[in-house]
């Protein structure tokens, strides 16, 4: 597992069939992105437009959410790339991210844009899984700069990662989510005591570390009973920490509102 609740909202994002318009787009042609995506990136790697209605110049890069289509027009070079995800690991992220937004080009990546659009150019083997894989981390860097953004509203987890107290706690739940954690266990992973995690996580966070820790846990649980069909309850239990696969299915109803087996039901009648 990974240690950075970061890394895990977005490890199985990829892009698929990622685009690029290598002619000057105008509001004649303009295309219409997004439509039945989870969210779109848009990155102009030469010249200026408009993307679903905002300006964006050349070096900006923009998130826009789904699944609504939109328009992009203007004398530009378009990169865009399409994201379906599905699962509550994804959704995670999806909720604290606003319809569209936008990150102004602080790092000064010209050659990078120069070095996607040549070679894309080319036409040379393994063209497209390049640039898929260019768009993914383009996505992450696009993230990970709005969070830090001050017009930006991060979820408070990501804000407590750089808390020395929080952080490392944070990160021990999500290196190992399957581990029978206490308060103690917690406290020993940032060095401190019980009293000052219990006090100071839900300062930064919002709720006790337990508790986060078991609506965690449901959110992995939730993904691995719709991606595994055939694993059974007690493995489900045992991969988010319960021996008992009774006490994970009264602890999973409580906190998402139905029982394992309801919610995997559900998510079969939807696909």
């Amino acid at each position: 597992m990974n240690d950075d609740p970061f890394d895990d909202l977005l490890r199985g994002v990829r892009a698929d069939g990622a685009l690029i318009d290598l002619t000057a787009l105008t509001a004649a042609d303009a295309p219409q992105l997004g439509k039945g995506a989870s969210l779109t990136l848009c990155a102009p790697l030469r010249g200026a437009g408009r993307v679903a209605g905002r300006e964006l110049a050349e070096g900006e890069a923009a998130i826009v959410l789904g699944p609504e289509p939109f328009a992009a027009s203007g004398e530009m070079v378009l990169l865009a790339g399409q994201y379906r995800m599905r699962g509550e690991v994804p959704r995670r992220l999806l909720r604290v991210l606003p319809r569209m937004l936008v990150v102004p080009d602080d790092h000064n990546c010209a050659s990078m844009r120069d070095y996607i659009e040549v070679h894309v150019a080319r036409g040379r083997p393994g063209r497209q899984i390049v640039l898929d894989r260019l768009l993914d981390w383009l996505l992450v860097c696009t993230l990970r700069d709005w969070f830090d953004r001050p017009e930006a509203d991060p979820p408070a987890w990501y804000l407590a990662l750089a808390d020395d107290v929080v952080g490392p706690a944070l990160r021990a739940m999500h290196r190992a989510p399957d581990r029978p954690w206490t308060l103690a266990a917690l406290a020993a992973e940032a060095g401190v005591s019980r009293t000052t995690l219990a006090r100071r996580f839900p300062e930064l966070v919002g709720e006790s570390p337990l508790a986060y820790l078991t609506g965690w846990r449901m959110t992995l649980a939730a993904d691995q009973l719709v991606d595994d069909p055939e694993a059974t309850l007690a493995a489900v239990a045992r991969g988010v920490g319960y021996a008992d696969p009774f006490g994970f299915s009264a602890a999973f109803k409580r906190v998402r509102g139905m029982s394992p087996s309801e919610h995997r039901a559900a998510a079969a009648g939807t696909r």
